[in-house]
């Protein structure tokens, strides 16, 4: 046996290929445990109307990143899922109770979604189970073009799948000024690699495979993975609050090029231009104009766009010291970073099975402490909100809304979905309903007469 062993080292030692080979396979099996396949159920927009939502179903993959089961994969995988369900693979002692090649389906386990941040397309998952494999995260800003990167996940729904590239690019924008950065790989990435790690030579995660862009609908060589720096930030956020903190001042900064700066004659062919200056806002307040060319940021050069709304992004519910330029001169200003508003579209990812309000042809949910931070000020603290309409919508004479608040149905209150389907109950099929509710601020009495 030992000789077989030095045999096979010093084999491994004269071909290079069969050492990397060997490293390559050591990987996966450390980091296969870790990758899931992801199975969820919930609603999207109809192809006919944006209003109306229909059930949908979707496949996608995940990574897990804790111990005590905690998971990433991307927010358009479980999107606004009444259930998701994660396939976990085998842990290696049991499978390796198994000779075949082919080894025997994972167990298939439950699934909370904790939070989803739509804008880097990450969600975070949890599941019961502990003491799981999991893999860590590598910095971001450590890859380079070149390296050799690996997509993990489930292509196409074929679980356990792995495939090889090299870095095409360390950070690429797909919209100019895009705040969102990308790692672009050659990776084969396929539909239903999406929220499956994309991973170094050490097994770690650089990067949350996204989408990819193609003309055949296959891998075409171009995958984008959201970098893992982002990802971690995401994930902590989600993790400690459910959401994620992003600031906003009222400003539309723009990269400042070298033909723009001749153009206007600007002073500096780089850095972060003020394009506009919202009324209202923090900037105004601050005392910020159109064309102030942006220098610093709490003492950091500022070299783009990107990188300004990067740090405001990071900043929400701070005050921040920026270095402007207008004209010859140059001024200091303080200025207040607010947090964004909550994404109403969350409202989607808390409907249940009992969502479904036929009468009205509407989905919705109860107006609680999940929901009313995802609206604007409402007049009452109790009601029901109306996540969308039913593809298979009746017709009616007036049409309920998303964002509507129903409080009243002809005349009895309404405190939750249970209340208004009894309502709805006592109401003869061909009678009329009146409804009182709340939109965009404003009370007022809805009525829905069958056609």
């Amino acid at each position: 046996m030992l000789f077989i062993l030095c045999a096979s080292s010093a084999a491994a030692q004269t071909n290079p290929l069969r050492a990397v080979s060997n490293a390559i396979r050591q990987m996966a099996e450390r980091v296969e445990p870790a990758v899931v396949q992801i199975h969820s159920v919930g609603f999207s927009a109809n192809e006919k109307s944006t209003l109306q939502l229909q059930s949908n179903r979707s496949t996608g993959s995940g990574v897990i990143v804790d111990k005590d089961g905690f998971l990433i994969t991307n927010a358009h995988v479980v999107g606004t899922a009444r259930s998701v369900e994660v396939t976990l693979p085998q842990r290696a002692a049991e499978r390796d109770r198994f000779q075949s090649v082919l080894k025997p389906s994972g167990k298939p386990i439950a699934a909370e979604v904790i939070g989803i941040d739509r804008e880097t397309d990450i969600a975070v998952l949890k599941i019961t189970e502990r003491n799981l494999p999991f893999v860590e995260f590598a910095d971001s800003e450590q890859v380079r073009q070149g390296d050799f990167v690996f997509a993990a996940g489930s292509p196409l729904g074929l679980d356990s799948s792995l495939s090889m590239g090299i870095v095409s690019s360390v950070a690429r924008q797909i919209r100019p000024d895009d705040p969102m950065i990308y790692i672009q790989t050659d990776a084969p990435v396929n539909p239903g690699n999406s929220g499956g790690p994309l991973l170094d030579a050490e097994g770690r995660i650089v990067g949350i495979n996204t989408f990819i862009l193609t003309q055949s609908g296959g891998s075409e060589g171009l995958g984008f993975a959201v970098p893992s720096n982002i990802v971690r930030n995401v994930y902590q956020q989600i993790r400690t609050s459910g959401r994620v903190r992003r600031g906003q001042v009222g400003v539309v900064a723009q990269t400042i090029t070298p033909a723009l700066a001749a153009a206007l004659g600007l002073k500096q062919d780089w850095g972060v231009l003020v394009a506009d200056v919202a009324s209202s806002s923090a900037a105004e307040s601050a005392g910020l104009e159109s064309r102030d060319i942006i220098l610093t940021l709490n003492g950091k050069t500022m070299e783009n766009a990107r990188q300004f709304g990067v740090n405001i992004y990071q900043s929400a519910g701070q005050t921040v010291t920026v270095e402007l330029l207008r004209g010859e001169r140059k001024i200091g200003k303080k200025m207040a970073v607010l947090e964004r508003p909550r994404d109403p579209d969350r409202i989607l990812s808390l409907l249940t099975r009992d969502s479904n309000v036929p009468r009205l042809g509407v989905l919705a949910v109860e107006l609680d402490e999940k929901v009313t931070p995802l609206l604007p000020p409402l007049r009452r603290l109790s009601g029901v909100v109306v996540a969308g309409l039913a593809s298979t919508a009746i017709e009616l004479s007036e049409t309920l809304l998303p964002g509507d608040v129903i409080y009243e149905c002809n005349n009895t209150p309404v405190r939750n979905l249970a209340a208004l389907k009894t309502a709805l109950d006592a109401i003869p099929a061909a009678s009329p309903i009146a409804l009182f509710i709340e939109r965009q601020g404003q009370l007022q009495f809805l009525l829905m007469e069958p056609h």
